[in-house]
């Protein structure tokens, strides 16, 4: 099926405690604008067009109604509670996803993946199933043992996994019929469960999962040196 909408499915539905901030990590302003705002204009400035599903943290609802009321955002889409976990805030949001479309899941504290990379993706997703960019890790790892002992690992063999990972619709949607299971850390892990391959990609370096306010500050610098031409990264 070649001429497959898009859609994008934002999750939001953490409470950012590591973050060690009142207001949760998706609404603190981040060049101006809260995190979760740079991640979706990210989508709709795409040369396509994609359709949101916003899945958030029902205790910032309001907080974000009221952010794109103030701010003139105005774009249609569809807004989801989220739920108990990662799992379960994408299983509310599939019931707004038809068949037949490419989907991009993402966390909205990943505001720092580029459009390049977007359009590219959603183009190799045509040709898979389950698509997931990866990076190779730069630090050397170690496994640790349950008494405490560790051992080196040849981190060649291993890969650090960002998002947005791209699925068709409909395979998602089958994947998600598995009930939750504490392996499932990402979709990817799911649509694995139900024995579809997944295909990896080059991931970028600077996909900055906004997770404590040391990310904050990096955050801050890499927007900063992309808005006066300084990095293309």
């Amino acid at each position: 099926m070649a001429n497959r909408s898009r859609y994008v499915i934002v999750t939001a539905g953490g409470s950012g405690t590591r973050m060690g901030s009142s207001l949760p990590k998706q609404m603190l302003p981040l060049a101006g604008k809260p995190v979760l705002m740079r991640t979706i204009e990210l989508f709709m400035s795409l040369p396509f067009e994609v359709n949101l599903i916003l899945v958030i943290n029902k205790e910032i609802r309001q907080a974000w109604l009221d952010y794109c009321r103030d701010s003139g955002f105005d774009r249609n889409y569809y807004l989801v509670n989220g739920g108990l976990s990662r799992y379960h805030s994408v299983k509310n949001a599939l019931k707004y996803l038809p068949d037949g479309a490419i989907v991009a899941v993402h966390d909205g504290v990943r505001p720092l993946v580029t459009k390049d990379a977007l359009v590219r993706m959603f183009g190799d997703a045509l040709d898979y199933p389950a698509l997931v960019p990866v990076v190779p890790p730069v630090d050397s790892l170690r496994c640790i043992g349950e008494n405490g002992t560790s051992e080196v690992v040849d981190r060649s063999l291993y890969r650090c996994v960002q998002t947005p990972q791209f699925f068709h619709s409909e395979v998602l949607k089958r994947a998600y019929n598995e009930p939750f299971s504490p392996i499932f850390t990402d979709d990817a892990s799911v649509v694995e469960k139900s024995g579809v391959r997944v295909q990896l990609c080059e991931g970028e370096r600077f996909n900055l999962k906004i997770t404590t306010p040391e990310d904050m500050i990096m955050a801050e610098a890499i927007l900063y040196a992309r808005e006066r031409g300084l990095t293309t990264l």
